[in-house]
């Protein structure tokens, strides 16, 4: 009988892999930290090791590290599960030595029990497009699905479990982002953005194996966020808290209306840029290319608003202070214009103005963003208007 070490600090999800992987004949075991899986892994002797790269007290690479240095384990099969927006750690992971690399957000336990059976030798068949690290953001991705009668049933009954728990776990997170406002304390605010972080982290695995992918990928979004402000806490102002705590309310949209079946794919977009800053404008881009959202960008205002009159767009990034033509000024005309009279808009401002702006008329638009931004907190604000668009005619 093969053994499969599970090293996975989400007890829930760690079950359902032990329990599947059970069923299908395997011996399974599970560790719930880095430093614990280590020293099963020593007694175990597994065949192969699923590992979460995002572990307490040891992180998932430093768990990879450890391995390979250790020569009875130096060819071990090693499948990590990571958060396809921390592409620094994935690529860490890999240079660590990681075999494979599979997404949490819409990854199922039959494809992974596919993945394990076709690494370590055993019998079954890998599907024709595993939902891996480099596929995992299509624009196209649909909910994970099992195959089988027993297979799908049992992720309807993951579903309606998840599904069950949800209002339990929007009022965890709404008290926890309650508690990270109020904080002023420097060391207290970066516990409390730890514990909302970890909250995340645990949504985004078990929204993925219950098959909601919208609401897995927002979540995986979010978790990126925070680790980032945790690991520098420098970048945690006005304006990254703001966008934080706009993604948690908008959670509890998803919760509610992005549980149906029609809702289950990372829906496309067609995002326009507007901004005089070369640099800043490349920023906005490669931050929407992290999140596979499709963007078309100019300097001029001018001609942005020609754009704008000749063509449909779901969500609008406008540069405040533009020569010729400021920010507000284009959201003024173009909500003149009868197809993008609702069409989101986003301002980008210096962080400087952050404050004043977002307390004086907004000319028309639902957002605000300050410069110098986090690329993964523009993904977020992105991720969040787009959904929102496509949830939109939930709300007629």
């Amino acid at each position: 009988m093969k053994k499969i070490l599970i090293i996975e600090d989400d007890q829930i999800v760690a079950n359902v892999y032990r329990n599947k992987f059970a069923v299908d004949g395997f011996h399974a075991e599970l560790a719930l930290d880095g430093e614990t899986g280590l020293k099963t892994m020593r007694t175990l002797k597994p065949d192969l090791i699923l590992l979460d790269l995002m572990l307490p007290k040891m992180s998932g690479v430093d768990v990879i590290k450890q391995i390979r240095s250790e020569e009875e384990f130096s060819k071990t099969p090693i499948i990590i599960f990571s958060n396809t927006y921390l592409t620094n750690l994935i690529q860490d992971a890999w240079k660590a030595g990681a075999t494979k690399c599979l997404s949490k957000s819409n990854c199922s336990p039959k494809e992974v029990l596919d993945v394990v059976r076709h690494t370590i030798g055993d019998s079954g068949a890998v599907p024709q497009a595993l939902p891996t690290i480099q596929s995992t953001h299509s624009q196209k991705a649909k909910p994970a699905t099992l195959g089988g009668e027993a297979d799908s049933e049992f992720q309807a009954d993951l579903r309606k479990t998840f599904i069950e728990s949800l209002p339990a776990t929007l009022n965890t997170l709404r008290a926890s982002l309650q508690s990270l406002i109020k904080t002023d304390n420097e060391i207290a605010r970066l516990k409390e953005i730890y514990e909302l972080y970890r909250r995340i982290h645990a949504l985004n695995g078990n929204a993925g194996i219950a098959g909601l992918i919208q609401i897995a990928h927002m979540s995986a979004a979010v978790e990126a966020l925070l680790k980032e402000l945790y690991e520098k806490p420098k970048n945690v102002n006005t304006s990254t808290l703001r966008t934080v705590a706009t993604a948690v309310d908008f959670l509890g949209i998803l919760f509610q209306r992005g549980t149906l079946p029609e809702k289950q794919e990372v829906p496309s977009a067609n995002i326009l840029v507007v901004d005089d800053e070369a640099i800043s404008r490349r920023a906005v881009i490669y931050a929407l290319e992290k999140a596979h959202l499709k963007s078309v960008s100019t300097e001029d205002p001018n001609a942005a608003f020609k754009l704008l009159s000749e063509n449909h767009f779901d969500l609008v990034f406008l540069d405040v202070d533009m020569p010729g033509m400021s920010g507000f000024e284009l959201c003024t005309k173009l909500r003149a214009l009868p197809m993008h009279k609702k069409t989101p808009v986003v301002f980008v401002t210096s962080l400087s103005d952050f404050d004043n702006r977002t307390s004086s008329m907004m000319a028309g638009g639902n957002d605000f963003i300050g410069k110098p931004f986090l690329f993964i907190e523009l993904t977020v604000k992105a991720l969040i208007h787009v959904l929102r668009g496509k949830l939109q005619p939930a709300n007629k």
